[in-house]
């Protein structure tokens, strides 16, 4: 669980430690990486900007390149209970009929688990054995020198100034402090124009299946947790700005064929009194390591949920990173952070264009089109359009191999 706790403690331990190590976003990404390097025996500052530990979030589907880091962190079984299996994929013409389901499990077993879990779960478990961090702490300024980064901080109200080794930038997507390492530097941002609604729905017979209907300018997807099941609606921002309810009603004018989970799945959505509406953007960051200061997961690349990997690379990458560090001193930490982005960037800038294609090919609003993808659809797998992701499955970094070739080149 995560436990709250004021900087200052935090930082007590971690001056203590050959390498003092900030890491600034309590979400996925950082969180993995905080665990890692307190299982490791170091003492990193976890901080977060929101005042608790605010929504739990919804819904993940995540692939085997979490299976590592999972394990070095002895949380692997406590995972397992916390999430289900994806055994199959269901995919519905735009007229709702079902047009195939295929297995889940015999395209990616090979590799590990690929399983449905809720995102609060998903902490829960990363955090089941304790996790400090400081609540309503943000970072007002960065100063690098020869012998550290001085970090400005408004904690609660207060401010401070406290001097690291190592800064790992991890607040999201939207994240604040990238802008104060990246100055002017550009982020490339993909905006799909879309967005919808995420809400939970009960859960069903079928927790094995994830489903997803491809509609001429919606799209429905229905994804298995433990207990509930996820439900993402979208469309248009044009078209959604009728609402919830208007937009469902036009759904359901659009579909000649429906099936009880369709039905309770679009019911879930016009009964949530307070449906998140998500605006479907992701991005990339020119580069990520400057100095002493490095970008992980959503804030170094931020994912659309088309491929459902982005959380996945993101523990993956922590995973990388934090292996990484296990070699570091505070006169490589620089050296390695650049090996760390030479090796790293590539895969998730991989798994990222996947998930810009997919949602180059689910969003659309035209009906002629919406009839070629359905063609296409029932005589392509899903395992066509995620080879790119079985690739990296297939191929798994080797971070120990990352840092002692790039220690050997100094």
């Amino acid at each position: 669980m995560l436990k709250a706790t004021t900087i200052h403690q935090q930082y007590e331990q971690a001056r203590k430690d050959n390498i003092r190590i900030l890491i600034i976003g309590a979400g996925v990404a950082g969180i993995t990486a905080a665990q890692m390097l307190r299982r490791d025996g170091q003492h990193p500052v976890l901080i977060e900007r929101n005042k608790d530990e605010g929504h739990p979030g919804y819904m993940l589907a995540l692939m085997p390149m979490v299976d590592q880091a999972l394990e070095d962190l002895g949380v692997r079984e406590h995972y397992r209970q916390n999430s289900i299996p994806l055994n199959r994929y269901g995919f519905h013409a735009h007229t709702g009929r079902m047009l195939r389901i295929d297995s889940m499990s015999s395209i990616l077993d090979r590799y590990g688990d690929y399983r449905g879990i809720a995102r609060g779960k998903l902490i829960e478990t990363l955090t089941s054995t304790g996790c400090n961090v400081s609540f309503n702490t943000t970072v007002t300024g960065l100063d690098e020198s020869s012998g550290g980064t001085t970090v400005t901080f408004d904690s609660a109200g207060e401010t401070c100034q406290l001097e690291f080794d190592l800064v790992i930038i991890a607040d999201g997507i939207h994240s604040t402090t990238r802008n104060l390492v990246l100055g002017g530097s550009k982020v490339d941002v993909v905006d799909t124009k879309w967005g919808g609604w995420v809400v939970w729905a009960p859960e069903d017979i079928h927790m094995d299946l994830g489903e997803e209907l491809w509609g001429a300018g919606f799209f429905l997807g229905i994804y298995p947790v433990k207990g509930e099941l996820g439900v993402f609606l979208g469309g248009s921002r044009v078209d959604t700005k009728v609402g919830p309810n208007a937009f469902v009603e036009d759904i359901r004018r659009k579909l000649t064929s429906t099936s009880p989970r369709l039905d309770s799945t679009l019911k879930a959505i016009t009964s949530d009194p307070e449906p998140y509406y998500w605006s479907l953007k992701d991005c990339r960051t020119p580069t990520w390591a400057i100095g002493r200061t490095v970008l992980l997961g959503d804030a170094a690349a931020g994912f659309l949920p088309t491929a459902g990997i982005g959380a996945g690379m993101a523990m993956e990458s922590a995973w990388v990173l934090t292996r990484i560090l296990r070699h570091a001193q505070r006169d490589t930490v620089v050296s390695l952070l650049q090996a760390y982005e030479k090796a790293q960037r590539p895969r998730v800038e991989a798994a990222q264009n996947t998930s810009r294609r997919l949602a180059g090919l689910m969003f659309h609003r035209s009906r002629p089109l919406a009839v070629l993808r359905d063609v296409m659809m029932r005589i392509v797998s899903v395992e066509t359009a995620i080879k790119p992701i079985q690739k990296l499955l297939a191929n798994q970094p080797n971070p120990d191999h990352v840092a002692k070739d790039a220690l050997k080149r100094m």
